[in-house]
């Protein structure tokens, strides 16, 4: 599936903390970049472990019974990029028609170089965990 990636870790994961200080003690911040815990943007339910993809996207990594998953998810500026997006432009054709072009590119980025990221940090995470 784009944008979403399970990895069967082999390992029961008792709580989000778990893996991060899993991923605190084995992740590798000079190649694949820092990450923090926390919510992704002001209007998310929970706390994650985010790491950086693009301008638009981030990765949010969480663990799920035996499970690690990593997802696509809107950066804080992303999410008000689509906020813009979503407001009604009342007939007025050229703003309308630039609004189409930036979510054209907007779902470009998601299903290009975020998924790009997305899979680099899937493979790194299977390498952590001992999976092949």
């Amino acid at each position: 599936m784009i944008g979403r990636q399970v990895i069967k870790s082999g390992r029961k994961w008792e709580s989000k903390e778990e893996l991060l200080e899993f991923m605190e003690q084995n992740w590798n911040k000079e190649e694949y970049g820092d990450f923090f815990f926390g919510r992704p943007t002001s209007g998310s339910v929970a706390e994650y472990i985010c790491l950086p993809a693009t301008r638009r996207f981030m990765v949010i990594v969480y663990p799920k019974k035996e499970k690690v998953v990593l997802t696509v998810c809107d950066a804080p500026e992303g999410l008000q990029s689509r906020l813009v997006q979503s407001i009604p432009h009342q007939g007025r054709i050229i703003t309308s028609a630039i609004t189409l072009a930036e979510l054209g590119s907007y779902e470009k980025e998601r299903k290009g170089p975020a998924e790009e990221v997305l899979q680099g940090y899937t493979a790194y995470m299977k390498e952590l965990l001992g999976i092949r």
